[in-house]
């Protein structure tokens, strides 16, 4: 694994060198080229311009911020270079939060965050532990790239996480929604039933199957293509209305089945049977009475 960062966390006097590394494993992505369909040539663009048709190179092209219609400020390198922020190498933590208090629609991009050699060792692990045991996250800034970035530092099992975060500005309002205002009310015994169905569905994150489905059926597709197999589609069945009430009546049926399955599958009890048992534990043991002669 090979980082894209290194520096130093510093809060208050203690440093930390670490070493950032992406999280996220794209090399298992299926890429397609753009290609001409009479004769699988690659797809090239030409550059040119829409006023007066000209074909361009890479260095007749510059920036421009239109701040009226066909009025442009134009923006050389030099002009970016004025306002490049200077990497100091080291993210510095403004405050500690509480997780609670970041909306996860702030949430861009994660990373690991490594120790950077020995020495770091005892301060990297403190750091873990100080976050683990305070339920609390780092919040800092760190120029990555030409662009300073607001970083959330997080414990992940014996390491560190660093999300990047979205600057709060550049959300929109959930209010702005069209329709939410518009909502009807619901009734007490269709949310009674809805709670009954979320309780029934409940499951550990880790059993679910989070795979990329997708991107196995286009392997799968490429791969009967490439041996001249002819490719079947089966269509959908449309969903036939029903009523609210109903619909959750059997939903809740069909999560307890589902359940019941998996439990027997696995030797497992169920959220119920286990709850009978705990719940026949707490009886005392009924004491047998006899009858005197």
């Amino acid at each position: 694994m090979r980082s894209i960062w290194k520096g130093h966390i510093r809060f208050s006097m203690v440093t930390i060198p670490v070493r950032v590394y992406n999280a996220l494993e794209t090399g298992e992505q299926i890429r397609f080229n753009q290609i001409h369909r009479e004769c699988n040539g690659p797809v090239g663009y030409r550059k040119y311009c829409k006023k007066c048709d000209a074909t361009l190179e890479s260095q007749d092209i510059v920036k421009g911020f239109q701040y009226e219609p066909d009025h442009y400020v134009v923006m050389e390198d030099d002009d970016f270079q004025k306002v490049k922020l200077k990497s100091t190498k080291i993210l510095d933590i403004e405050a500690f939060v509480s997780v609670d208090e970041v909306a996860p629609t702030l949430f861009e991009q994660p990373y690991f965050a490594g120790p950077d050699g020995p020495v770091s060792g005892k301060s990297y692990s403190l750091l873990v532990q100080a976050l683990r045991e305070s339920r609390k996250v780092a919040v800092g800034k760190l120029i990555l790239r030409d662009r300073e970035d607001v970083v959330l530092i997080a414990p992940e099992a014996d390491g560190l996480l660093f999300y990047r975060l979205r600057y709060p500005g550049e959300l929109r309002k959930m209010k702005d929604v069209p329709q939410l205002g518009d909502l009807p009310a619901t009734k007490k015994e269709e949310q009674k039933l809805a709670l009954s169905l979320i309780e029934t569905m409940t499951r550990p994150l880790s059993e679910l199957d989070l795979k990329d489905g997708y991107q196995g059926a286009l392997k799968e597709l490429i791969e009967a293509k490439i041996a001249g197999q002819e490719i079947v589609v089966m269509e959908e069945e449309e969903e036939t209305p029903v009523d609210i009430m109903t619909a959750l009546k059997a939903s809740i049926e069909k999560a307890r089945s589902e359940t019941r399955g998996m439990a027997v599958a696995t030797g497992k009890k169920t959220g119920r049977d286990q709850a009978a048992v705990v719940e026949s534990e707490k009886k005392p043991a009924r004491k047998s009475r006899k009858k005197a002669v």
